[in-house]
């Protein structure tokens, strides 16, 4: 994949082992339609090694990242968005 250009072959490849990678990821790490929001958020966290202080350019407060993650406080617009920026996901994940 590193090569500037790939032989019809070699694309062909590609194609199929996109195709395969993706449905084993289906099969084997299937999406929940109904994530919730916080869930996401803790994955992220998880998957990022972040803690709840590393959150503080997003939430502002201590207080207010606590209250999110305990479900005590929703997810604002502007949080959903500077989560999606820093984690690079849809909006849709924290929605």
């Amino acid at each position: 994949m590193v090569k500037n250009h790939l032989t019809s072959a070699e694309k062909r490849f590609a194609e199929v082992l996109t195709v395969l990678i993706e449905d084993y990821e289906k099969k084997a790490f299937p999406l929940s339609t109904k994530a919730d929001p916080v869930d996401a958020l803790r994955e992220l966290m998880t998957a990022n090694g972040l803690q709840q202080k590393d959150l503080l350019d997003v939430f502002k407060h201590k207080a207010v990242v606590s209250e999110v993650l305990s479900g005590k406080r929703a997810l604002t617009v502007e949080q959903i968005r500077n989560l999606s920026h820093r984690f690079r996901v849809s909006a849709d994940v924290l929605i």
